[in-house]
């Protein structure tokens, strides 16, 4: 294997891939889950469920692609199996199919457990100066902030 001279060292780099792995990990888990939710929503809000759910998920596709490309680039391998997100992932899968309220509920925890993966990675992003992986995870919580926002919106009122 060739040597990676990025100007971050091996033992940071290893953190920060240890960490993205947690994020791709969590990323993926919730874009199954939003998948699923997709699929069978039901109820009164189903048009914009349906909808507002493959924005999501359809965003998810891309951004694990984007986080694993990030942990490639640091000269570690990407996590792409079942069992390693499920090691890894801060999220419980759902059980059955629930109410489309409660699908919210899971969905704005899966959004929030996302922004914590990702805030959590920052301390040593920062002190390895590793601005790329700053960049990316800043742009991740913006969108879960985002997603998260306006899925407890739906529960108001």
């Amino acid at each position: 294997m060739s040597t990676i001279n990025i100007g971050i060292p091996e033992d940071q780099r290893r953190a920060i891939a240890d960490g993205l792995s947690r994020l791709l990990a969590d990323t993926y888990t919730l874009y199954l889950t939003t998948h699923n939710f997709h699929w069978n929503v039901t109820g009164p809000m189903f048009n914009t469920l349906h909808l507002m759910f493959e924005g999501q998920y359809t965003e998810l596709a891309l951004a694990v692609d984007l986080v694993a490309e990030r942990i490639r680039a640091l000269g570690y391998p990407a996590p792409g199996t079942y069992s390693a997100y499920a090691r890894l992932t801060s999220i419980k899968e759902p059980e059955g199919v629930p109410s489309a309220n409660d699908m919210i509920r899971q969905l704005v925890a899966g959004q929030e457990a996302v922004v914590r993966t990702a805030r959590s990675i920052f301390a040593v992003v920062d002190e390895a100066h590793d601005e790329p992986t700053a960049d990316l995870l800043t742009q991740r919580m913006q969108i879960h902030e985002k997603n998260a926002w306006m899925l407890r919106s739906l529960l108001e009122g």
